[in-house]
């Protein structure tokens, strides 16, 4: 059975996406088919889920263990006043379950670990970073690039931010091996270097540029329109309102 088949209410539902040469009905069945995990349900987890739900991903995975708390909702739009105190991945299921009930959602109410990486990421088509922190990141991009996994990451800062795409595991044409995430930060920095969210602040909205940028990145990736940030690290600084995009390589 073809589980990728769009029914007439998906149709009317995606039907600015289909009418898009870039997309169309098949480009739209590859969204209904994938299978998209998100780590994080915070800043950036809640656009990417937001918009990859109504987009029409047909099962989205959500890792986070943490509650929601009043402090979040400055950013975390995915969840709301009423949900404090709540796990974040079933208050994020219930947001979604509303915004699109043709999306499945899988929350992995855990942290991600050495332990349990390889096994909760096996079996979804790609991953996207919502992180906070450059131990997970760097234990993503690990496991990804071992399962050969396209994994879209960010971060933030107060009033900036960056996004690239990572498939190292694959070649350009020239048959060069394209850079991994350990080619941009080789090792993390120490300990209490970099201030987190909650010591060094951070505007709200830039989680949601950040991570629609991410959302934006996942549907090229699966619909195989435009050019994604592969090799390419894009820069955003809020407070100058520009971007940036700076290209680096794989090293050795």
């Amino acid at each position: 059975m073809d589980n990728s088949h769009l029914n007439p209410d998906e149709v009317a539902r995606y039907a600015r996406h289909i009418v898009l040469a870039e997309i169309g009905g098949a480009g739209q069945q590859r969204l209904k088919a994938a299978r998209v995990l998100v780590i994080g349900a915070g800043g950036l987890g809640s656009p990417v889920l937001s918009y990859l739900a109504a987009a029409g991903v047909g099962l989205l995975g959500v890792i986070d263990d943490d509650e929601v708390s009043l402090s979040n909702l400055q950013r975390q739009i995915l969840h709301d006043t009423a949900n404090v105190g709540m796990a974040k991945t079933e208050s994020a299921a219930r947001a979604l379950k509303r915004l699109n009930p043709h999306t499945r959602v899988v929350p992995h109410e855990m942290r991600l670990t050495k332990d349990n990486a390889i096994d909760v990421l096996t079996g979804y088509d790609m991953v996207v970073d919502g992180s906070d922190n450059f131990e997970t990141r760097h234990l993503l991009a690990d496991t990804c690039e071992a399962l050969k996994i396209p994994l879209v990451t960010a971060a933030v800062g107060r009033f900036d931010g960056s996004v690239t795409v990572l498939t190292p595991y694959d070649s350009d044409a020239n048959g060069k091996l394209y850079p991994g995430y350990r080619d941009l930060f080789p090792e993390a920095p120490p300990e209490g270097l970099v201030p987190s969210c909650a010591e060094a602040g951070v505007i709200g909205a830039l989680t949601g540029v950040i991570g629609t940028l991410e959302a934006m990145e996942v549907i090229k990736l699966i619909t195989g329109a435009g050019e994604p940030l592969v090799g390419r690290l894009l820069l955003y600084d809020g407070l100058a309102a520009s971007f940036q995009t700076v290209r680096y390589k794989r090293k050795g």
